[in-house]
């Protein structure tokens, strides 16, 4: 069979284009190149995590319509593997307005039978593996969330509530000692439904230290500032975290 063959095989395998056309010589990925820890960013719906159609393309180094045509048409089979859900978004233009992109958020079978459509060029590998290092992050955190997090989280709020017990702000206390915590591990509102694992495991250490600070305050007050100092020292622990 020759070379020439061998391409067209390929190539009906890949109707839209979705890898990138590659020589055969370099068709089989070099694993010492993948950037595995250029980690992708997956989106939570629910407790589900899930990876957008935007970002497989861009990865990928394809229009979103080529990726989207192969969505919409093997939808029906994508669905067989969960909820295919499909949002919209108006894109921004200097001059105002845009055009509402359509795009779909996929979870972690839809986005591997997706890329089951293409074929194995270095960028695809590539992806595959970074998907796979985000989904098994993503699962590892929700284990941790459950295993480590709640249970600092409500040892922490238990606390404040002893130390604000009385005070009419109470409700107060309980965000200003979760703002004070999210500083110290570099997050921002709204973050920690979605934040790494290395940095949940950080947030796990400063609910404890905090909790622990505030422990011997005589009121909320001073176990603020307690568990202010404490968490001093977490903080350049974060910024190592954030940039790795």
């Amino acid at each position: 069979m020759t070379d020439t063959t061998i391409e067209k095989a390929r190539g009906a395998c890949d109707p839209e284009g979705l890898a990138t056309r590659t020589s055969s010589n370099s068709s089989v990925a070099k694993f010492s190149d993948i950037r595995v820890a250029e980690q992708l960013a997956l989106n939570i719906a629910g407790t589900e995590p899930r990876v957008d159609s935007r970002l497989l393309a861009k990865q990928l180094g394809n229009q979103h319509k080529a990726v989207m045509t192969l969505v919409e048409r093997y939808a029906n089979r994508m669905m067989a593997f969960g909820q295919l859900p499909f949002q919209m978004e108006v894109g921004k233009r200097r001059q105002g307005g845009g055009n509402a992109e359509r795009f779909a958020m996929l979870n972690e079978d839809q986005a591997f039978f997706l890329l089951s459509l293409a074929r194995n060029t270095d960028q695809v590998v590539d992806l595959k593996a970074k998907l796979i290092v985000a989904f098994r992050d993503a699962r590892r955190a929700a284990e941790q969330r459950g295993a480590e997090y709640l249970p600092t989280y409500r040892v922490l709020h238990d606390e404040i509530a002893l130390k604000a017990a009385g005070s009419s702000n109470s409700r107060f206390v309980h965000a200003n000692v979760n703002k004070l915590i999210n500083a110290a591990c570099g997050l921002e509102a709204g973050q920690r439904a979605t934040m790494p694992l290395a940095q949940q495991s950080l947030l796990v250490v400063a609910q404890t230290v905090a909790a622990r600070a505030m422990h011997g305050a005589p009121d909320h007050r001073a176990g603020y500032t307690r568990a202010k100092q404490a968490l001093q020292s977490l903080t350049a622990v974060a910024g190592q975290i954030g940039t790795t």
